[in-house]
């Protein structure tokens, strides 16, 4: 197997599943970063996927049965892997999002035949665009793809609010928290390590070839209760939320609204029946609750992480005394 990436969040805990059940893996990325420890059975190549020839020359003659991308975004950058994979691998296996998904949903749960569009957020519909792709080179020309649309992932280095540890630093201080909405709507969230196992399980499968599938975690906490949880994990006092509609925080601050208009906002609930048709008996292991407690023990022994964003830490500010209950 040939990793594109391989330490991100999701991608180094897929690479360490794929070696512990076996397979031969190959990671390929920049070498630039060493966050996230690789097994010593990988083989490691370097070259920025970008410059096709540097890739070219990195690959060599080599064929994979599985190739995974974590690294393309946009429609240009899946033509390229089409264009160079092609006779190379028996799957190329595409890292899509499940912001892809209708934003917001016209029912819950969803499933893999929900339909594809998010008019709020460029990035979904990037990848929508890639998807739109693959699914061409299928049909046209028997590219075998397969579709893999992760929800909210995270490990114990990724808090799951904008802001990171400028968050949890409000907490502990006794400082309001800005959640969006009314923080009632439903997030699912998926620890890695768990999204890895299912994700392992689709790989070298001739079932998977054509076919998109999500994998995300079975618990939905509400946004009050994320922050809750990272607060008693913390050993901050009652956090104190704050509750701010989207299009304000879209208005303050555009990018941190995109991915809260066209993501975080709405409610998302999964049906995960396909993937486990796959990968039976699979279900997510890791509460929140237990995620959360690894959170703050990783940034408690690394407070090189623990880095305070200035700016958003001011709008929070803001936004927190303009809708500060009672001032409405």
């Amino acid at each position: 197997m040939l990793f594109i990436g391989g330490s991100g969040i999701i991608s180094a805990a897929c690479v360490r599943e794929a070696v512990d059940q076996g397979f031969e893996v190959a990671v390929l990325n920049r070498g630039t970063t060493e966050k996230r420890a690789l097994p010593d059975a990988v083989t490691r190549l370097q070259a920025d996927v970008s410059d096709r020839e540097a890739l070219a020359a990195a690959i060599g003659d080599r064929t994979f049965d599985v190739v995974i991308d974590f690294v393309a975004f946009t429609p240009d950058q899946v033509q390229a892997d089409v264009d160079f994979f092609t006779g190379r691998t028996r799957q190329y296996v595409f890292i899509s999002s499940a912001s892809a998904y209708q934003t917001p949903p016209t029912h819950l749960p969803v499933t893999e035949s929900t339909p594809l569009k998010n008019p709020y957020w460029q990035y979904s519909r990037d990848k929508i665009a890639c998807e739109d792709l693959l699914v061409a080179a299928y049909r046209q020309d028997d590219f075998p793809m397969t579709i893999i649309r992760p929800s909210h992932t995270y490990d114990e280095t990724l808090l799951p609010f904008d802001g990171g540890w400028t968050v949890v630093a409000r907490m502990r201080a006794g400082r309001p928290v800005v959640v969006p909405g009314d923080g009632t709507s439903l997030w699912t969230l998926t620890h890695a390590r768990d999204f890895a196992v299912a994700f392992v399980g689709v790989l070298d499968r001739a079932e998977a070839i054509g076919e998109a599938f999500h994998i995300t975690g079975q618990e939905s906490p509400t946004w009050d209760r994320i922050h809750q949880e990272v607060a008693a994990a913390a050993g901050a006092p009652e956090p104190q939320i704050v509750h701010v509609p989207a299009d304000a925080i879209a208005a303050a601050d555009p990018e941190w609204g995109a991915g809260v208009v066209g993501d975080k906002a709405n409610s998302m609930v999964f049906d995960n029946s396909k993937v486990r048709t796959l990968v039976p008996g699979w279900a997510a292991r890791t509460s929140f609750r237990e995620g959360a407690r690894e959170l703050v023990a990783w940034y408690d022994a690394h407070p090189e992480a623990q880095v305070v964003d200035e700016e958003k830490d001011a709008l929070m500010d803001r936004l927190a005394e303009a809708y500060a209950p009672g001032r409405l």
